[in-house]
């Protein structure tokens, strides 16, 4: 594929490397270098490419002609690849977003910036996805629904028709939301968690088949202060 976008990668664990390959074998965005908070630099090499401190990206590499990734988990429930989102938009670069050409995109779905969808998902009839939400593989998103912005979907989750997800929510691994469900912002719904009905409270931390809700808040379990 022809390379005609320049893309920095802010974050260079795991998920950074990921995002490096998927860019690099699978979109028109030639990755050019990997930007780190200071405090968490450890190595000035990856790939062959930079590692740069993310304080200097803006000078190094001009948002008007580079675009980013923030490629950060679901760490603090999302907070922390929130935080460095919004520190890229503040300035003033455009947050690039993945679709893998092995998944199914129906025309009319609208999709935000920083957003990365892997292999084998499929996003039906008008489904919304915000701003840096993940979507890892094998999901399904059924026709109208909508997730929320900085929400982490774990693959093979199935979200049923005229669902929404709350804003900074997770979905553990294999997990069902059946139609018309509604879950509540920073909600965490665990692995092979099962819902028919609305779950609209916020930080909550649901389990089991039918769901249930735990004592302990969403914000305990991700160490959110």
């Amino acid at each position: 594929m022809e390379k005609t976008r320049k893309l920095v990668i802010v974050g260079a664990g795991e998920f950074g490397e990921i995002a490096y390959e998927y860019f690099t074998f699978d979109s028109e965005y030639e990755v050019v270098a990997f930007a780190v908070e200071k405090a968490f630099k450890t190595f000035d090499v990856l790939f062959g490419l930079p590692v740069i401190e993310f304080e200097t990206m803006k000078d190094i590499y001009d948002p008007a002609d580079y675009e980013v990734f923030v490629a950060i988990t679901y760490v603090q429930l999302n907070r922390v690849r929130k935080r460095m989102f919004e520190l890229c938009k503040k300035m003033g670069y455009t947050c690039a977003s993945y679709i893998s050409s092995h998944a199914f995109v129906w025309h009319n779905v609208e999709v935000g910036e920083n957003t990365f969808i892997f292999e084998d998902n499929t996003i039906q009839y008008h489904v919304k996805i915000g701003n840096d939400v993940v979507l890892w593989s094998g999901n399904n998103i059924g026709h109208r629904s909508v997730i929320e912005a900085h929400c982490w979907l774990a693959p093979h989750c199935v979200v049923s028709g005229f669902c929404k997800i709350g804003e900074a929510s997770f979905l553990g691994v294999n997990s069902t939301l059946g139609d018309n469900v509604q879950l509540g912002k920073d909600s965490v719904f665990g692995a092979a968690a099962v819902t028919v009905k609305d779950l609209p409270e916020e930080g909550c931390v649901y389990i089991g088949n039918p769901a249930r809700k735990l004592n302990k808040t969403s914000y305990q379990q991700f160490d959110v202060k």
